[in-house]
Parts: structure tokens; sequence; C-alpha cells
């Protein structure tokens, strides 16, 4: 009976959600990252808790809620307005905090910035994909 509880246990919890991808500021050893973090509370749930956690060391380190989305259907932009001002959007939601005191502010201000990336699910798993940057075409005529 003990081994059936112990099996059906580990089966329920594997349904559940717990990971989050980070975006490294300063580079990988850097101590500046912004990581997003979700988590499934009940494995009926079909919902995660996203939250964002801001570290800026040694002046901060802070999670701050931001909403709860689908399990399997997270995808949040992150845009750079300077000054360590990011802003978090996903659909019509929008967040903006700073990173210099582990803030977020009550409005959101301006157009959010430049878009550095999005965090968002691959094959199950929380992942973080840098913005590509566009090339301009080389629009002066070549010389023959």
């Amino acid at each position: 009976m003990r081994k059936l509880l112990i099996i059906l246990t580990s089966l329920l919890l594997t349904a559940c959600v717990d990971d989050s991808a980070s975006y490294h500021v300063d580079g990988e050893n850097g101590s500046h990252v912004l990581t997003l973090h979700r988590v499934q509370k009940h494995f009926w749930s079909k919902d995660s808790d996203v939250e964002i956690i801001i570290q800026h060391l040694p002046d901060c380190l802070r999670r701050i809620p931001l909403t709860d989305m689908p399990a399997d259907d997270v995808e949040v932009e992150l845009l750079s307005g300077g000054d360590n001002v990011w802003t978090l959007r996903a659909g019509e939601e929008v967040w903006q905090v700073e990173s210099q005191t582990c803030s977020q502010y009550p409005d959101v201000k301006g157009d959010g910035g430049e878009l550095i990336g999005v965090f968002r699910v691959d094959e199950k798993k929380l992942v973080f994909e840098a913005a590509v940057l566009e090339s301009v075409p080389d629009t002066a005529p070549a010389n023959k």
C-alpha cells in the first residue's frame, strides 16, 4: 500500500510546473539579472503564477508578482527603456520595473523601449530568447 501511495504521489507532482528563465543584463557572470519564474501550484490547475525576480547586487534582490497565465502558454516580452527601467508585456498586460532599486512603477510610462527578448515556453520549459536585430540593407550602389 505504501509503495502505491508513493507512486501515485509522484505521478501527481509530475503535472506541476516550477521553472524559470533569466536575462543576464551584464553577461553570464554578472550580478544584474532579470528572471521570469512560473509556478503551477496544483496539478489540476491549468494556470501558473508568473513573477519577475530582479537581482542587481549588491543594491537589491526582489520578487514581484505579475499575473496568472496558462502554464503551457507563458509569453512575456522584455523591453529596455534605458537607465535600468524594464517593461514586461504579455498581451494587453504591461508592467514596468526599475532594477537599480528593485521597484515596480505604479503606471507604465512611454512605449517601453527597445525589445530585448521574449520569455516563452519551448518544449514545456521556460526559456529566454534574445531579440534578433534586423540589419539595415546597404542602399549604396555597388562599385563596378
